[in-house]
């Protein structure tokens, strides 16, 4: 019964959002209040729910501070250079725009964080975009898309976690599966060529002075805002945060904090300045911050009434055991569809023991399942759950549910692709 209502609920919060009925934002709160009360959860409700708001605070905190963070290194013209460079090797050219798009996007997921390449790839391609008439939703999919494959690095999170949950080694999970990633990162390549093609048969080659249009794909108009003198510290800046976010040497919220503290004091040491550049982001943060708190709601109901513990169960018991030597691409199968419905967390330290028990049983490594279990991770990035596709779509200025409807298809494609090249080179067994 709880299997049911937790795939019922799903259902009816993804048809919502898809058609346009209600926001996600308002779905994320409505829907699993209306199943809670179906349930008979009622009394319990508002404690799941605040719960739920807990586990995504510093999550929130983490994007609200990034936030800051790059809008105040973009105001001051730290991605300028880079927006020039990109401007001057693709120029007018669709299909270049895109493959640089993709290229872009996979060198700053080595952080491991969606919320710095979607920042950083968004703010400098946004206005190229515009300048010639690209759609503005095809480099959120390409943003996601390569986001999606490059989270497979141990410090993006699901490979720490399916190491943890399964007690094993970087050697065990994440070096074989290196070369089902570069298949991936292959795949996403053909994507935007493909995208690329199609937008430059919609609307051609488009001749302009790449110079003059690197003054209009600054983010900021304002000349007073720019600190050419200081491009080299908020460089070094830049690169120390990173680090310290990839080591860990403190929770991200908290480096993303400090981080914005030195980068406004610096930049902007003026208290009228600093004020000023913090209320030209708050419509920004806030929708992003307000959406992740009512995922929090979401996820919260979802595991305090424990569907998401039926709708594993109910299944893992309907794998026939004549499919039993087949576990392994039946967990990189299921992957998918479970960390779109679910978190990471719920997913990898709930869900992942239980898939490797049952794969163990038909005499499968442990360490086989683990690797299985992180070739979902594309479509989990389009998942309503994921904080930082909301901060993507909204710094792009398009619909949630255009992304997933318009990409869906290449996430599953990415996916499918990483499987096969893990089936063919032996990194998982058929």
């Amino acid at each position: 019964m709880l299997a049911l209502l937790g795939y019922l609920m799903i259902l009816v919060f993804m048809i919502l959002i898809m058609t346009g009925r209600l926001s996600a934002m308002i779905a994320l709160i409505v829907v699993p209040i209306v199943f809670a009360l179906i349930g008979g959860f009622g009394s319990e409700m508002g404690p799941m729910a605040l719960e739920g708001i807990k586990s995504v605070a510093p999550t929130g905190i983490m994007i609200l501070f990034a936030i800051l963070f790059f809008g105040i290194l973009i105001d001051a013209g730290v991605f300028d250079p880079i927006i020039r460079t990109i401007l001057k090797l693709v120029k007018g050219d669709p299909v270049k725009i895109a493959i640089g798009t993709a290229v872009l996007a996979l060198l700053i997921s080595l952080d491991g964080d969606g919320t710095t390449t979607y920042m950083i790839t968004i703010s400098a391609m946004l206005p190229l975009y515009k300048r010639i008439g690209m759609k503005p939703l095809i480099l959120a999919g390409i943003a996601v898309s390569a986001s999606g494959v490059m989270n497979l690095l141990p410090w993006g999170g699901p490979t720490a976690r399916v190491m943890t949950a399964l007690n094993l080694e970087m050697s065990d999970v994440f070096t074989p599966v290196i070369p089902a990633m570069i298949g991936g990162i292959l795949f996403v390549l053909f994507m935007a060529f493909v995208l690329g093609r199609k937008e430059r048969k919609r609307i051609g080659v488009i001749e302009f002075d790449y110079k003059i249009a690197a003054q209009h794909a600054a983010a900021v108009e304002d000349a007073h805002l720019k600190r050419p003198k200081l491009i080299v510290f908020n460089y070094v800046l830049t690169v120390v945060l990173l680090v310290a976010l990839i080591m860990e040497l403190l929770p991200s919220a908290v480096l993303f904090m400090i981080g914005f503290a030195i980068a406004i004091t610096i930049n902007y040491p003026k208290m009228s300045d600093q004020k000023e550049r913090v209320a030209n982001y708050a419509d920004n943060a806030l929708s992003v911050i307000s959406m992740i708190f009512a995922a929090g709601i979401f996820t919260g109901i979802l595991s305090g009434t424990e569907m998401v513990d039926a709708m594993a169960n109910s299944l893992i018991k309907h794998i026939p055991d004549a499919m039993g030597s087949h576990f392994a691409v039946i967990t990189a199968i299921i992957s998918a569809p479970f960390t779109f419905f679910m978190s990471n967390d719920a997913f990898y330290y709930g869900v992942l023991p239980l898939l490797a028990k049952a794969g163990a049983a038909y005499g499968i490594d442990p360490a086989l399942i683990g690797r299985a279990s992180l070739f979902g991770l594309p479509v989990h990035l389009l998942s309503p759950l994921v904080p930082s596709t909301y901060l993507l779509v909204g710094m792009v200025g398009e619909d949630f549910g255009k992304l997933q409807g318009s990409f869906l298809k290449w996430a599953c494609g990415s996916t499918i692709v990483m499987m096969v090249v893990a089936v063919v080179l032996g990194i998982i067994p058929l």
